[in-house]
């Protein structure tokens, strides 16, 4: 079974904004899944409708066989979800937070002290239970969150942005707990990010996004391979002539494929890759 599958996923805003423009997407279980793209291409609109905060224009979403739009009480019940903003309140201590939160999940009173003593163990966060989140670093703040995302013992682990704003130390420390957990629960990840390292790093299968599609996907090493040879092709919803064109401002050579499709030639497209599709954002 995939934890996700996404067909044809249409997200358009009051206003006629088009979030999302066709996306297909499917997350094995049990993997650590990236959704990497710029900023504006899409990634946090699609967590949502994953997540079963807002519902497509169009298409279909399921998290492990659930529909989002039907059946999004259950969904819920099988996610963990860690936003790009924060979700926490800075007046109350850490473990004040995660009562709140073990309330809102309904765990049962018994229970309650058990799970979140463990979780702030495993965190490595108990001896910052009952400081005000006020006086936490940025690491200790994501961690907080992540270890209220496992409150539900979630079969499917969202995070949109888990590391954005944190020093490389403390980003490896999140990740070294998230990867722990997955290894002990089995549960799957499914994360966005606009870093390519983290991506690489962390992923076992990785799509990219832009301008609401999916453009490419495969695990890290089948990108790098696909990417790592000096002739790149790329589908744009907008014209290619003007991608072309844009390209060729940046110093590439670009030309249209069959397929109508940009095909350039770069150097190291590794270090490119991250900036061609930033500018084609704006095409």
């Amino acid at each position: 079974m995939f934890a996700i599958e996404v067909k044809d996923l249409v997200k358009v805003y009051s206003g006629g904004i088009t979030a999302l423009s066709g996306v297909d997407l499917m997350v094995e279980e049990g993997i650590s899944h990236a959704i990497l793209g710029p900023n504006g291409a899409g990634k946090t609109t699609l967590i949502r409708i994953v997540t079963a905060q807002i519902k497509p224009t169009r298409g279909i979403a399921r998290v492990f066989g659930f529909d989002v739009k039907s059946q999004g009480g259950k969904v819920r019940e099988l996610i963990g979800y860690v936003p790009q903003e924060m979700s926490l309140w800075t007046d109350l201590t850490g473990y004040e937070n995660m009562l709140i939160y073990a309330k809102i999940y309904g765990i049962e009173p018994s229970k309650r002290w058990g799970v979140i003593e463990e979780l702030l163990e495993f965190m490595d966060l108990k001896d910052a239970a009952n400081r005000l989140v006020k006086t936490y670093s940025g690491g200790m703040i994501r961690r907080l969150e992540v270890a209220i995302s496992l409150m539900p013992r979630p079969k499917l682990l969202v995070l949109d942005e888990p590391t954005i704003g944190l020093d490389p130390r403390a980003r490896m420390l999140v990740w070294e707990k998230l990867l722990a957990y997955k290894r002990e629960s089995g549960t799957t990840i499914f994360f966005a990010t606009h870093y390519m390292d983290e991506a690489d790093k962390y992923a076992d299968k990785v799509s990219l996004i832009n301008r609401g599609k999916i453009i490419a996907g495969g695990t890290p090493l089948e990108l790098k391979e696909t990417y790592g040879v000096e002739k790149i092709k790329l589908k744009v919803s907008g014209s290619v002539e003007k991608a072309s064109s844009v390209l060729y401002e940046l110093g590439y050579t670009a030309s249209i494929g069959d397929n109508e499709e940009v095909v350039l030639t770069v150097k190291d497209p590794a270090i490119a890759l991250p900036k061609i599709i930033e500018s084609l954002h704006s095409v």
